[in-house]
């Protein structure tokens, strides 16, 4: 049985993807700089930082820290704005409450810390959490393993006594090279060969498995 249970946030309790790409949409906007929605889906979970740099890169358009910066506080004020179009996935919130009690909880989300917070109480699930661990709190983004192990460490926990549940190959990633058992669930962007690739110890279509889910962490 495993004492924790880390979870990501975009794409994994939360169906975040059109919001998410309609802030970076109308951040970029204001450089006047455009990119493909695919391009944007298949880096969240990596930072908003960072992902401005390899668009902007990617466009040519040169940049600084401030511009970053500018850009990255534009994302985060729409992604506010439009919470209310965000829901959680089918089973997420019915999968937290069969684990309070029986292990501490954790989410570890490459997200800006004042989305998730403003999410988290609209949604009336802030106190399901032990930990928050946001990307203002990390050097570095997934696939480095950093967010889980300080999650962990946040608990007071080895990396061997929790599980991470993830949607994005990177998240797998950064779980795997934590030393974290990883259950892998397909509501983000990559599909079940991909995540395979990652080698998560289990893939779940949705977190509507919650016996599956349960089994794995409790066992």
């Amino acid at each position: 049985m495993y004492s924790a249970v880390l979870f990501d946030w975009d794409g994994t309790l939360a169906d975040t993807r059109k919001v998410i790409l309609a802030s970076f949409q109308q951040a970029l906007n204001t450089v006047q700089v455009t990119t493909d929605a695919d391009y944007i889906e298949r880096r969240i979970g990596i930072g908003a930082e960072q992902t401005f740099k390899e668009i902007l890169q990617k466009a040519g358009k040169p940049f600084d820290h401030t511009l970053i910066k500018r850009l990255v506080k534009k994302k985060v004020e729409t992604e506010i704005e439009l919470t209310s179009k965000v829901k959680l996935f089918p089973g997420a919130k019915e999968l937290l409450k069969a684990l309070q009690g029986k292990v501490k909880l954790a989410l570890a989300s490459m997200n800006n810390r004042p989305v998730i917070d403003n999410m988290l109480r609209t949604m009336d699930i802030e106190n399901c959490f032990n930990a928050i661990v946001a990307v203002e709190d990390v050097e570095k983004f997934k696939p480095h393993p950093e967010i889980f192990l300080k999650a962990a460490a946040k608990l007071h926990l080895s990396p061997a006594e929790c599980v991470v549940v993830e949607d994005s190959i990177f998240g797998v990633q950064a779980a795997k090279a934590a030393g974290i058992a990883c259950i892998a669930v397909l509501t983000g962007v990559y599909n079940r060969a991909e995540l395979e690739k990652a080698n998560p110890e289990l893939i779940v279509n949705s977190l509507r498995e919650k016996d599956r889910v349960l089994n794995f962490i409790l066992k």
